[in-house]
């Protein structure tokens, strides 16, 4: 099959969370099963092409008369990234900067999605399949109906559109339709209407032909007013349309036994080279090297999502405990500067970095005893499928795909972690004190490491699932 993703990140080009890994790995899934699969993303300022390899075509492309380049990347799956001083390079980063996001967004984005669905005339692509990822990209449902149906390379073309967060709608004033060269059509309750508003969120839900998001448990919960996010209405309406598929992780670049950012390697098994990970993260940190001291980590965007409130609320009897704590991440202030107080006050405790640090993240990963994700939703996850396959064990809230990922030890043989369900700080300290009882039985604690790291969460299970769906889809 012939395949289109847009989508307004994709790593290692650019990347602030999730949605870069996710697009990168599943197209590389699908490229890998024999489809022909085309990424169109913005080049932003801080992409380097000299860097990347990436080659500028002769030919770029044209949106409502605005021009881009077009950057290529050669191989499977095929890269491009459209070039637009304005719109991408000219901008330090993606959606915003400090804190905010960029006034402009809603131009920004439409633009992204009428040029990406001109970029297959250019590069000989016809998609049976445009794959649109989150709010950024969902314009492109309507417009692949209403503005580019009789193109000839995208004439018959089905369109799947992907909830990474539902959370994060993009709204904006009503004011600002036909600027981006919509309709007053449009503007309807079953259209881009969101009380008032134009949500781009919501013309993905109504115009695509299939939703998909990114776990099994996520799909059920935003059919919910609590999870919903005020569009659990529209949802429950295309509900025989709405897919839950687990995202999938990058198997090789997240491996113990080969990743060349740890101290020492290990697998499953053959765990001698965790230990070593521990002390050299213990080093590294400045903690002080007690190999039978429990090590809690988090990585994690500093932010309520993420349930940084409930660790905030259990801080003191966190620090009570025998343990050590390693914290990574960036986020609100008022929790970066609690961290930092807390690793100055507590420097034998806590150790905290505040920022992003690509291959520390995987030294904690390898180096820690428990992961911590206590969220207060979570579409996916994916720091708890890198615990499993590092030895780590995770202690998490059963919301979205941690449910679906992490099996509750059940104080026998089963289970891969430790899950609590009330979103209360009792609850969480509860699941961490069952998690550090049993650290302390080393021979059942082998046990839930040895089942987390037999578990496979590569893409190719997931990328099967989008395949099966893909053609259902052109057939039906």
């Amino acid at each position: 099959m012939e395949i289109l993703f847009v989508a307004s990140e994709v790593a290692p080009y650019s990347k602030t969370g999730g949605l870069g890994d996710v697009v990168a790995g599943l197209s590389a899934a699908l490229a890998a099963r024999g489809h022909r699969v085309a990424v169109v993303s913005p080049r932003y300022g801080a992409i380097d092409p000299e860097r990347h390899g990436l080659a500028l075509l002769d030919r770029g492309v044209e949106a409502r008369g605005e021009q881009a380049g077009l950057w290529a990347a050669p191989g499977k799956p095929e890269f491009y990234l459209l070039e637009h001083e304005r719109h991408f390079g000219g901008r330090p980063g993606p959606y915003g900067e400090a804190g905010g996001s960029y006034e402009d967004n809603d131009r920004r984005f439409a633009f992204l999605a009428r040029a990406a669905l001109a970029v297959p005339a250019v590069v000989g692509l016809r998609p049976r399949i445009v794959h649109l990822h989150d709010w950024q990209t969902a314009l492109g449902a309507w417009l692949l109906r209403h503005e580019r149906g009789e193109d000839p390379c995208l004439r018959g073309a089905r369109s799947v559109f992907t909830i990474h967060n539902l959370a994060y709608q993009g709204l904006f004033p009503r004011e600002r339709l036909p600027g981006l060269g919509l309709p007053w059509e449009a503007f309807r309750y079953d259209g881009v209407e969101f009380h008032g508003q134009l949500s781009f969120m919501k013309a993905g839900l109504a115009f695509a032909d299939v939703l998909t998001t990114v776990s099994p448990n996520y799909a059920r919960e935003i059919l919910a007013p609590e999870s919903g996010a005020g569009l659990d209405a529209v949802l429950r309406h295309r509900q025989h349309d709405l897919h839950g598929i687990l995202n999938g992780i990058d198997a090789g670049l997240w491996n113990p036994a080969t990743d060349p950012h740890l101290a020492a390697r290990f697998r499953r098994g053959q765990l001698g080279g965790k230990a070593v990970c521990k002390g050299a993260l213990q080093r590294e940190l400045g903690l002080p090297l007690r190999p039978d001291a429990p090590l809690v980590a988090m990585v994690s965007r500093l932010v309520d999502q993420k349930g940084i409130d409930l660790v905030a609320a259990s801080l003191n009897a966190l620090l009570d405990l025998d343990l050590q704590m390693a914290v990574l991440g960036s986020g609100d202030r008022r929790w970066e500067e609690l961290f930092a107080k807390l690793a100055r006050e507590h420097p034998e405790r806590l150790r905290a970095r505040v920022g992003f640090d690509e291959g520390l993240a995987h030294r904690i990963e390898a180096g820690a005893d428990l992961f911590l994700m206590p969220s207060r939703y979570e579409p996916c996850g994916l720091n708890q499928m890198y615990s499993l396959r590092y030895g780590t064990v995770p202690v998490v809230r059963a919301v979205g795909g941690l449910e679906d990922t992490v099996e509750d030890y059940d104080g026998l043989r089963h289970g891969t972690g430790f899950k609590f369900r009330p979103y209360e700080p009792p609850a969480m300290m509860t699941a961490l004190l069952r998690a550090l009882d049993v650290y302390r039985d080393a021979k059942a604690w082998r046990g839930l490491q040895d089942r987390g790291m037999a578990l496979d969460f590569s893409w190719d299970a997931s990328a099967a699932r989008y395949e099966e769906l893909y053609r259902e889809l052109e057939a039906g």
